[in-house]
């Protein structure tokens, strides 16, 4: 069997080389929470500011109310980046969360990234407390905002509406959840996605009443690069939320929240809405079209990882195998010299007769 060459050696070592690197990099921000009073990992991993507190024994928080102009935030602790590694590269995130607020109108309840050394123990009890932040740090914060009060001195242009506040307390965007018959303020739970795809430098969100399954289309969406808000500045992400001039309560059940790199060769220029024809079937075909090639990606993935594991266990196999048992000195064996030597026979022949001896 042929030896392998260096060139193989050579190939294997790098390949082994980036696969440790992969799997030995800094871990991806995450966590899932479903109860929050009783996850171990709670008081160290999360914090509660203002009127925010654990209820109905830990399977719930509450952020603001029922007392008028009552606000609270709940912020995961850990820093998060939209950009990382080397070679750097940007990181998309999705949240998911379920939450309530109850009848009546004026309160607000704010999903928000706010940039590292942002007051997040300083709040009022208007604009869901980020007011304040705005004014000291800039054009450094994101939310997308719920709510249920129309003002005017903000811009919005009807009352319970979700909208996208990028560096102001005006909303870039707003879209009424009536359009998809839901009421945010009917005090029933809901399901709430937001996905910031890198990639095509754009945040989407999805709405649906508990139980129902995530919708295909977004409810909202808006292009926006948060690579350039931050760069490489570490980011923390939670809730914020006032009850404004009224008694309206802010509940959050359950709250999840992922990164994942994305490679520079999957970036794109994001899309631009107007462009597009209102007709749902071409959008549905998109989707799906989308979900086949994550399928096949996927299954390129496996297959890729599958040969890989294989060549490198033939490596293994070819350079141990090669290698043949030695035996113990004692049990060596060692030639023999044979000496050969001429021997003559001499038959002699008796005759015994019969009687004699």
């Amino acid at each position: 069997m042929a030896s392998p060459s260096l060139f193989t050696y050579l190939t294997a070592f790098s390949l082994i080389v980036f696969f440790f690197r992969t799997f030995t990099a800094v871990p991806i921000p995450s966590f899932s929470l479903n109860s929050f009073g009783k996850d171990p990992s709670f008081e160290s991993d999360f914090a509660l500011y203002g009127y925010a507190k654990v209820v109905n024994g830990g399977s719930s928080v509450q952020l603001s109310g029922p007392a008028s102009a009552s606000a609270g935030r709940f912020v995961y602790k850990k820093p998060v980046r939209v950009v990382e590694g080397n070679p750097r590269m940007a990181v998309s995130f999705s949240s998911y969360f379920s939450f309530s607020m109850s009848p009546g109108n004026g309160g607000l309840l704010a999903f928000a990234v706010f940039p590292s050394g942002f007051p997040l123990d300083v709040l009022n009890g208007s604009s869901s407390g980020l007011s304040h932040g705005l004014k000291e740090r800039g054009n450094r914060v994101f939310a997308v905002e719920f709510d249920t009060l129309r003002d005017a001195h903000h811009g919005d242009s009807n009352g319970y509406h979700v909208g996208f506040n990028v560096a102001d307390l005006v909303s870039v965007i707003v879209s009424n959840v009536s359009s998809i018959n839901l009421a945010l303020n009917s005090g029933d739970r809901l399901n709430c996605w937001i996905d910031y795809e890198a990639g095509s430098k754009r945040v989407e969100v999805r709405l649906s009443k508990l139980g129902d399954m995530r919708p295909v289309s977004p409810f909202i969406s808006h292009p926006i690069d948060l690579s350039e808000m931050w760069n490489e500045d570490e980011v923390f992400v939670g809730f914020s939320s006032t009850s404004g001039n009224s008694s309206q309560t802010c509940v959050v059940y359950s709250w999840s929240f992922n990164t994942r790199p994305v490679p520079h060769w999957m970036h794109s220029q994001p899309l631009d809405p107007n462009t597009l024809k209102e007709d749902m079937r071409p959008q549905t075909v998109h989707e799906k079209r989308t979900c086949l090639l994550r399928v096949l990606a996927a299954l390129i993935f496996g297959t890729g990882c599958g040969a890989l594991g294989a060549f490198i266990a033939l490596f293994f196999c070819t350079i141990f195998g090669n290698r043949r048992p030695v035996a113990a000195e004692e049990f060596v064996i060692r030639p023999v010299e044979f000496e050969y030597k001429k021997v003559n026979v001499i038959v002699v022949a008796k005759s015994i007769k019969d009687g004699e001896k």
